[in-house]
């Protein structure tokens, strides 16, 4: 099959707003403006925050309730939209969704699967697990670092179909324009160092290390002239880091401003980022401080290790490893050599391997392949 024509459902079934999603509105961005050949058409959960957000964009999005996990009215719906659309290739962003997929195509026969594998989580040896990751219309698994695929590989019995395509950052829409500028708003003195983070609140992003590694350095170590300031969306574990940093008494130094819009753009008044994650795939949140040239301060989980080379374009413990995390907080702050040298080797890095026009490309290629197969 040739690319004209090529009409592409990019499946999502999740609730939330998060790295994942930024993802599919990249590529599908990408796309409209490097291959208009190829239709793009996103299917989502009704009402959810990836459905309010692209009601916002020029994307051709499609939505269906999905109130429990398994629920069939989204797989009704995607398999006759399947049909109503003449979808080629079906490409499945989470592991819910292939569930879903799964359950239309046993209904409706729906045209070839790909699915992209986002986290380094061991994918669980269960037999409704396997069977999903294993599933024969899954042509594809498009893994977005070279630990995810070795994690995937443990589950994956037909390893060619396995392939590491790195995610990128849209170098187009990058701003720097916010709202507010936190030191204003948050009453930040000029003096002060400002640690940030840009992450929801969930297990991975292991953001009680990130308390931590300020409660070493405000209580620990004294060094009261730093401030800490974390963006993303609360869950169920705000409240337990909330009450722990009052109890550190670290309220004077820490804030949590939970989501706010285009989030990203405030990285450019970040003095460090600061990742703690204990499981990724290869965080947005690190591409978008090598975009905008602030250092890296991180763990060693995941891809990471892949994009942040330690003491070559940014620095790595392991994870959990609060005490180290803190002494190479520290170590940055004092050397502006290092920051200086970080921050260009990470960028240029960023320029020749991780932008979302290289990504996307790399996916046509791979869509191509598969449907002049079918």
């Amino acid at each position: 099959m040739q690319t004209r024509g090529m009409n592409i459902l990019h499946l999502s079934a999740v609730s939330n707003w998060g790295g994942g999603e930024n993802h599919i509105e990249n590529l599908c961005t990408e796309l409209a403006s490097s291959n208009p050949e190829i239709n793009n058409i996103i299917f989502c959960v009704k009402n959810g925050p990836f459905h309010e957000r692209l009601k916002q964009t020029e994307i051709e999005h499609i939505a269906a309730p999905l109130g429990i996990k398994v629920d069939l009215r989204f797989s009704f719906k995607l398999g006759k939209v399947c049909k109503s659309k003449k979808i080629d290739l079906i490409h499945i962003h989470d592991t819910t969704a292939i569930q879903l997929a799964i359950i239309a195509d046993k209904i409706y026969n729906l045209p070839p699967f790909i699915f992209s594998k986002k986290t380094s989580f061991e994918i669980k040896q269960r037999k409704k697990t396997l069977y999903k990751y294993n599933y024969p219309k899954i042509k594809k698994i498009l893994c977005v670092s070279e630990e995810t695929k070795r994690v995937s590989e443990k589950a994956v019995v037909d390893h060619s179909k396995l392939i590491t395509i790195y995610h990128g950052t849209n170098l187009k829409t990058k701003s720097d324009k916010t709202p507010f500028l936190l030191r204003d708003k948050l009453s930040i003195g000029k003096d002060k160092i400002i640690i940030g983070n840009v992450a929801n609140h969930i297990r991975a992003k292991h953001l009680d290390t990130w308390v931590n590694v300020a409660n070493r350095i405000i209580n620990y170590e004294k060094k009261t002239n730093f401030f800490f300031v974390q963006i993303g969306t609360f869950t169920e574990r705000t409240q337990p880091l909330l009450d722990r940093i009052k109890e550190l008494d670290l309220s004077a130094h820490m804030v949590f401003l939970g989501y706010t819009p285009n989030g990203s753009n405030f990285i450019p008044q970040f003095d460090i980022s600061l990742m703690t994650s204990q499981s990724e795939g290869v965080p947005q949140f690190i591409y978008e401080s090598m975009c905008h040239k602030i250092p890296v301060v991180s763990t060693d989980v995941g891809g990471i290790p892949e994009i942040i080379e330690h003491e070559t374009n940014g620095l790595l413990a392991p994870m959990h490893d609060d005490k180290k995390l803190a002494e190479l907080v520290l170590k940055l702050s004092d050397n502006t050599e290092m920051k200086k040298k970080f921050v260009n080797d990470a960028y240029n890095k960023l320029i020749a391997n991780f932008t979302t026009s290289k990504m996307a490309q790399r996916t046509v290629e791979v869509y191509k392949e598969i449907l002049q197969n079918v």
